[in-house]
């Protein structure tokens, strides 16, 4: 009897030391790299303009500078990118990472394993590797999906760091034309 209990206690020692050391993803969390970004342009004097582009144009329809205090407010629906450093978050997408050799830059894409039940598609993180000064992040894309019987509603996201950010909305409800409208923020390059 005794070798029957020691052989079922070691065997279940085994299985929850199996189900235990299954390790849990660590991706980056793109919110914490926007609030580092955010806290900067708080401190700074950089001038801040906001460009509202609607449709296809290339022209802005609007033109508003934002007063550095109300820089959150307007990077807000980065914020809210789904932080996938969080490991309830994480489990459900899956990474891939390449290195371009033109660019000297390297991908980290994360995009959900079941796309269907994700309104995140994509979430991209481009960084650019130094071993003298460190990598680098430049650049933050997300796109973000919503179909339902109101109709579609797609948004993609793109940071450049230390430079702006960009959204551009696509709206249609069912049958008829879709509405697009972008806003480009803009904080220490206006060049663009």
């Amino acid at each position: 009897m005794k070798p029957v209990v020691q052989s079922a206690t070691i065997l279940l020692l085994l299985v929850l030391t199996a189900c235990q050391s299954t390790p849990a993803k660590k991706y980056i969390s793109i919110p914490s790299l926007i609030q580092e970004q955010v806290a900067h342009v708080d401190t700074s004097l950089y001038s801040i303009t906001k460009y509202v582009y609607l449709g296809t144009d290339t022209l802005p329809s609007d033109t508003i500078y934002i007063p550095r205090e109300e820089f959150k407010k307007a990077a807000a629906e980065f914020l809210a990118i789904l932080d996938l450093s969080i490991p309830s978050n994480a489990r459900r997408f899956k990474e891939e990472n390449r290195y371009d050799p033109l660019l000297e830059v390297v991908f980290l894409t994360y995009t959900p394993i079941y796309p269907n039940e994700e309104d995140w598609q994509k979430e991209e993180v481009l960084v650019k590797p130094d071993p003298a000064t460190g990598d680098k992040v430049t650049t933050i894309l997300a796109s973000k999906v919503q179909n339902n019987r109101n109709g579609l509603l797609q948004v993609e996201f793109l940071w450049l760091f230390d430079r702006s950010f960009q959204v551009t909305q696509t709206t249609q409800a069912p049958g008829k034309e879709p509405v697009i409208t972008t806003y480009k923020v803009i904080w220490n390059d206006h060049s663009s």
